[in-house]
């Protein structure tokens, strides 16, 4: 399974200036809630807003999308 690493996404977001979730919504145009959803941890992104949020922040989705053992996905 895989799993967004927010905090490096924020980092990347922040090197824009965007740092609500309202900005990352006007750059990328993900749904702003799907945005706070993704943020707060909530769901992860699926393939189009992945590559969407790699786009639009310049970022190279290995370093922000990780693999993590099945066991600990679940809790």
């Amino acid at each position: 399974m895989f799993r967004l690493d927010v905090a490096k996404l924020l980092e990347a977001t922040a090197k824009k200036r965007d740092t609500t979730g309202a900005a990352i919504y006007r750059r990328t145009g993900i749904a702003e809630s799907s945005v706070y959803r993704i943020l707060n941890g909530e769901t992860q992104p699926d393939l189009n807003s992945a590559m969407r949020l790699a786009e639009a922040y310049d970022i190279d989705l290995r370093t922000v999308i990780k693999r993590v053992p099945v066991e600990q996905a679940a809790a």
